[in-house]
C-alpha cells in the first residue's frame, strides 16, 4: 500500500490521507468518500481527487478496525476482476492472521 501511495503526486497523497484520517475519526459518516460492498466481507472505499479517482479495498476486523488490502487508480466504471482477486487473496491472509490486527 505504501509503495502505491508513494508513487502518487504529493497533492493526491494529501487528499487521500485526509480522507483516510476522516474515516478514522468519523467512521462511515465521513464526508467526500463512498463505501460499497464488493463481495461478502470485501468492501471498497471510493476517493476522488482533482486528477483522478482511487479505490481502496478493505475488510473490517471486529467492529472498529479497518484493514486496507489493496488500492488502485480508477480507470473504468467497474472494478477490474484481477484487482478484486488480489484483494480477496489479501483478505484471506488477514483472516488467517486476524490476531495480528487486534489491540
Amino acid at each position: 500500500m505504501a509503495e502505491f501511495l508513494n508513487d502518487l503526486p504529493s497533492d493526491e497523497i494529501a487528499r487521500i490521507a485526509g480522507c483516510l484520517k476522516n474515516i478514522e475519526e468519523l467512521g462511515f459518516d465521513s464526508p467526500r468518500v463512498q463505501f460499497r460492498q464488493i463481495k461478502g466481507s470485501l468492501w471498497e472505499i471510493k476517493i476522488k481527487t482533482s486528477r483522478s479517482g482511487y479505490r481502496f479495498f478493505y475488510v473490517c476486523i471486529q467492529k472498529k478496525i479497518i484493514v486496507l488490502l489493496h488500492a488502485y487508480k480508477k480507470q473504468s466504471q467497474k472494478a477490474p476482476k484481477q484487482e478484486i482477486e488480489l484483494a480477496e487473496k489479501r483478505m484471506m491472509e488477514v483472516y488467517d492472521n486476524e490476531s495480528t490486527y487486534l489491540e
